[in-house]
């Protein structure tokens, strides 16, 4: 089975002959991401760029958001919630991840983040705000590419492809510059953190995996 997510712009012309399609929901704004737990419970996850992820399970889409940090994210353009990944022992520890941009009140400067958040004990389609622990920060030179993707591979770490920065053409040349991550695949340990010792120097509360490049 397969979630195709689409944007609603006549784009069904160019798709093969032989591709069925089915309505399952939609979505108000800008979803840009489907994702599932992993737990068996059938629930698909729709990201939305501004800030919230619903649930859609069985046949409706519940009318609570599983998640809804809006005012936190900064969005817009390429900007905004940009990716969600479960843990891959999400049933037993309820982590789940989220990489966002948002804007540093204090200086005005644009940030990606990765924060853990975890679902409340009372009730599995709700997450808690309040338990978000923050992983990772990279300053965003501009506002475009700010890529934003995120996934758990076979080996248990996290996997984030974040963008060159911005602008065209990556003006920097961050994407070659490996004393910054931007342009990069990142590779973190989350269940082992080195606060202090993350890096490019950063502060952050993951572990880098011996076996990284």
């Amino acid at each position: 089975t397969w979630a195709l997510l689409l944007s609603m712009q006549p784009l069904f012309a160019a798709l093969p002959a032989d591709l069925d399609l089915e309505l399952v929901t939609t979505v108000a704004g800008s979803p840009v991401a489907v994702r599932h737990a992993g737990d068996g419970s059938g629930r698909i996850f729709i990201v939305e760029r501004g800030g919230r992820i619903h649930i859609h399970e069985g046949s409706q889409l519940l009318p609570a958001p599983f998640l809804d940090i809006q005012s936190s994210v900064t969005s817009g353009g390429e900007r905004g919630l940009l990716g969600l990944a479960f843990h891959p022992d999400f049933s037993a520890n309820r982590y789940f991840y989220v990489n966002y941009t948002f804007t540093n009140l204090d200086t005005d400067k644009l940030y990606t983040r990765v924060s853990r958040f975890e679902v409340t004990t009372e009730n599995l389609n709700l997450a808690d705000p309040d338990t978000e622990l923050v992983l990772l920060e990279v300053e965003q030179p501009y506002s475009n590419h700010n890529g934003g993707d995120i996934h758990f591979g076979p080996d248990g770490y996290l996997y984030i492809g974040l963008g060159d920065g911005g602008s065209r053409g990556d003006p920097e040349d961050y994407a070659r510059d490996l004393g910054v991550l931007l342009g990069k695949m990142l590779r973190i340990d989350i269940d082992h953190s080195s606060p202090g010792n993350g890096a490019c120097g950063l502060v952050a509360n993951y572990g880098i995996p011996g076996s990284n490049p």
